[in-house]
């Protein structure tokens, strides 16, 4: 690499490192007291479940307590069932009060045991039970009413000797006086995170609530019976969860309650991982002082640090971060300065996203299914990764070049002798007689001394479609050959393999364009040139069209349709790796042969043929110069069965090339080629697997749906990452359409809308091409019928139910879910913005039914009389500056919608 390449990444490095320092600096907060007053204590291990009867064992309690001694002067138990009723016992030793609990739900016989089992428990154990508690939160969560609670109060402190309350949130007390009345005292839970209260508040937020409570029954003791922040879960409204923010709120609250000389028990001592499949959304696992290891989860009187580790994480993302961008500069020395920047930044900020999402993962508690579910989800996000980098590297080659290294010279003047003679095939299927005939009348006119033409129609049953052009290649002169065939394999492979055997045997470069294409006079003259290379086997101009002014869906669909021509084909054209299409290119005639011809077997036999080519270490030129312009696709319909074609195509090659691809089997592929034939399919491949994310999601999200208070969204980590590739890829395009086409915004944004709408359809047609065989060759119809708006809408039925289905599932997440948790929010984000492409493929179903305009456009075609038979003749711009100043007039897009609707479209 280059020295500026380097200076870039050592640059990138440091900046790097600051940000993770920065985020990471120690934060001064008040000291850990000696001892606390109490903890809420549930001894359970990572591998136990009370709910699947798996508890700990006395000596496994007993070590907890052991640990605790000398850090708390109490505990607090929740239940006596089983194990857990000798705590009391257990903590004797330890100098450690208890406060004894009783757990009471709906279940009236299980109620009476544990009311039993305290009592006798109380009374055994008088010298360190402090305070008794019956049921915990049972009123907020309904499982009694008040009336039945206060019996079984009534009931216990009649018969010990302890003070005896139960314990609720604030609002529960002030709520129920009668309560209060019979309690000895208030228990109050005080925990802001699940009010939503942002951690800088929430210490005045607890005095505040104390003060009210304290006002209501100024004669009541009260006693903070739970306080706390969990280390790990969702935002909650304004309360974010973390080890940082659950030691800061812990260190300042217990340096204000001995300040307010508060008694209270902090939940929890230890993490309960088996909380994770509970009823608190999986935060109710990581509110422990200690984790589920026993281990400390941040300092007690050192300054408190985010992450304490960073300084790995940071190693690690400085070495992924060199890596993928020592592989993105391979072969870039072409890049401009602020090209190489915005690549180091994409790098190093990838990098430490996905250290950090690595680091967040492992933090957690996690079920096997859950793991599963992290492993498909992770798997997906490199899958993401890998896109955009993808997406990156040819955003940096597109807009920040300091040089074309394969740019196009037009060739000086070259002696007819010396120029190629040349076969120019067109293949036709069924295909209207009167644009054929313009295509040949354009063909007539080329200003080029030795060429011929050969036209194929295979398998058009109707003699009044061929037999026309058949006629009227006999007017044009010895020069055009005619040849009907029916029937005759292979479609448009077969048709060209056809063509090749009838060629003249003087034919050195065979050129192939589509029936519909009329080309300017200087195509053959401009390009053959590049022939007299020995290493050029292939010569290839853009497609390009001459109807963009007919409706505004087809003014949408060119502007498409160039930014694969003038940005994507540019830059693979650096790297000798173009795609080859089936018009407006030519290939050496004994590099055809050699390589066998066009496939029959495939569907794209363009592409294939050109990745043939290059395995055989022979080298494309691309042309970005326009010498010849065709019709679009007239329905929605029609271009969504060219765009599947395409995708199914490049599945097909994709499998009967893989090896090659890869590096498996022998070939002249270079890495470069090889880069930009996987790197450029990726994005259909994105589509594909966005079809089955969006599958998964609506099922999360009907699970949600179903069992909300079970179910949580899916973290962060897993659903940012899409919506970051798809903001990504947006400001790509409105990029380059500017920088490098000068496209207009609103056509800009025609196009995005116009490629959004096929996201569906690219997807079915790259899960069908791993999944299925040969799909049948689809033929794109030229001059056919609009459809009526039902007829144009039903083209996007699938598309219109899988929105619908995103809607539905966004709507009930929100319904039954609610959205005080970020990571719920941002799910129903993301189940609305995969529903975009479906809403544009509708939106873009019922703009292809709008009146379209049958005349071509004044401003690009004139009228030539001096051939045979009177013709139009496009006057091409020679740029994609100046295709940019000649495309889409403004009124498809800037007017013609509303006018269309005023006149009643």
């Amino acid at each position: 690499m280059k020295p500026s390449h380097w200076l870039v990444i050592v640059a990138m490095s440091l900046i790097t490192l600051s940000i993770w320092a920065w985020t990471n600096r120690p934060l001064e907060e008040p000291l850990w007291p000696d001892r606390v007053m109490g903890f809420a204590f549930s001894p359970y291990r990572g591998d136990q479940d009370p709910q699947k009867d798996i508890h700990p064992t006395p000596a496994q309690i007993d070590e907890d307590l052991a640990l605790l001694a000398g850090k708390t002067y109490a505990v607090r138990t929740y239940t006596v069932e089983g194990v857990l009723g000798e705590v009391p016992r257990l903590a004797q030793k330890y100098g450690i009060n208890v406060t004894l609990g009783a757990w009471i739900s709906e279940d009236e016989a299980h109620n009476e045991e544990e009311i039993k089992r305290l009592v006798q428990i109380a009374n055994a154990n008088r010298r360190n039970i402090v305070r008794v508690m019956v049921g915990n939160e049972t009123i907020l969560h309904a499982q009694q009413d008040v009336k039945s609670l206060i019996k079984y109060i009534d009931r216990v402190r009649a018969k010990v000797g302890a003070p005896v309350s139960t314990a609720e949130p604030w609002h529960v007390w002030l709520k129920y006086p009668e309560l209060v009345q019979h309690c000895d005292f208030i228990a109050v839970h005080m925990l802001p995170y699940w009010e939503g209260i942002e951690q800088e508040k929430a210490i005045d937020y607890i005095v505040g609530r104390m003060n009210e409570l304290r006002a209501a029954y100024p004669k009541k003791n009260i006693i903070i019976g739970e306080v706390g922040w969990p280390s790990g879960g969702s935002t909650r409204i304004h309360a974010k969860a973390g080890v940082a923010e659950q030691a800061t709120f812990l260190r300042r609250f217990l340096a204000r309650a001995s300040a307010e000389k508060y008694v209270y028990y902090v939940i929890e001592a230890f993490d309960q991982p088996w909380k994770s499949n509970s009823l608190e959304r999986g935060v109710g696992s990581y509110w422990g002082v200690y984790n589920a290891d026993r281990e400390a989860k941040f300092p007690f009187h050192a300054p408190i640090v985010n992450i304490p580790q960073w300084y790995v994480l940071a190693g690690a993302s400085l070495f992924a971060g060199m890596v993928t961008i020592t592989l993105l500069f391979l072969d870039s020395h072409g890049l401009s300065h602020r090209g190489r920047i915005f690549l180091a930044t994409t790098a190093y900020a990838v990098a430490s996203f996905a250290v950090y999402v690595v680091y967040d993962y492992s933090q957690q508690y996690l079920s096997r299914s859950a793991m599963v579910i992290g492993i498909i989800l992770g798997i997906g996000m490199i899958g993401v990764i890998v896109v955009l980098f993808a997406e990156a590297h040819e955003w940096a080659e597109a807009a920040w070049v300091q040089a074309r290294r394969r740019a196009f010279q037009p060739p000086g003047q070259v002696e007819d002798a010396h120029l190629p003679w040349v076969s120019v095939h067109v293949p036709a299927y069924n295909e209207p007689p009167d644009m054929m005939i313009a295509t040949l009348d354009a063909l007539a006119h080329l200003d080029y001394p030795h060429f011929e033409v050969v036209v194929v129609d295979n398998n058009t049953k109707d003699p009044a479609t061929w037999q026309p052009v058949r006629d009227h290649c006999a007017k044009l002169g010895a020069r055009f050959r005619f040849f009907h065939e029916d029937p005759l394999a292979g479609f448009k492979a077969g048709a060209l393999n056809y063509a090749l055997r009838q060629t003249d045997p003087r034919a050195e470069v065979i050129a192939a364009i589509d029936s519909d294409y009329i080309v300017t006079p200087n195509w053959l003259r401009d390009l053959t040139p590049q022939f007299l290379k020995p290493e050029i086997a292939i010569v290839q101009a853009p497609q390009d069209y001459r109807d963009q002014h007919e409706s505004l869906f087809k003014s949408m669909c060119y502007a498409e349709y160039r930014g694969f021509f003038y940005i994507g084909m540019v830059t693979r054209n650096e790297r000798n790796a173009i795609i080859q299409h089936g018009t407006m290119t030519m290939v050496r005639r004994s590099t055809l042969e050699e390589v066998g011809g066009w496939a029959e077997w495939c569907i794209t036999e363009d592409a294939e043929l050109g990745l043939r080519v290059f395995e055989r270490g022979y080298q494309a030129f691309y042309v970005p110069r326009s010498y010849g312009q065709g019709l679009m696709p007239d329905t929605f319909i029609d271009y969504k069965k060219q765009r599947f074609r395409w995708a199914y195509g490049a599945v097909r090659i994709l499998r009967a090339h893989l090896g090659e691809l890869l590096g498996w089997r022998p070939t002249s592929l270079t890495w470069g080629q090889r880069y930009h034939f996987l790197a450029g399919w990726m994005p259909w491949f994105a589509d594909g697997l966005n079809l089955m994310f969006n599958l998964f999601a609506l099922t999360w999200s009907a699970i949600m749906i179903l069992h909300p208070e079970s179910t949580d969204a899916p973290s962060l980590v897993f659903s940012v990452p899409p919506m970051i590739l798809f903001v990504f890829k947006i400001l790509k395009h409105i990029h380059l359409y500017y920088s490098n086409l000068k496209i207009k915004p609103h056509l800009s944004l025609g196009a995005a809308i116009a490629g959004l709408s096929l996201t569906h359809t690219i997807s079915l047609a790259i899960i069908q091409g791993f999944g299925s065989g040969e799909k049948p060759f689809f033929r794109t119809p030229k001059r056919a019928d609009g459809h009526q708006f039902f007829r144009a809408l039903a083209t996007a039925s699938e598309e219109a139910f899988l929105m619908m289905a995103l809607w539905v599932a966004a709507w009930g997440v929100k319904d039954r879910v609610g959205l005080d948790f970020l990571d719920t929010r941002v799910w129903i984000t993301v189940l609305i913005v995969q529903s975009l492409p479906y809403l544009i493929a509708v939106i873009v179903a019922m703009i292809s039914c709008l009146p379209a305009s049958r005349q071509d456009s004044a401003e690009h075609l004139v009228a030539d009389t001096t051939g045979p038979t009177p013709y139009l003749v496009p006057t091409l711009p020679e740029s994609p500056e100046e295709l940019a100043e000649s495309g889409p007039a403004p009124l498809p897009v800037a007017a013609s919608l509303g006018e269309t609707l005023k006149a009643g479209g």
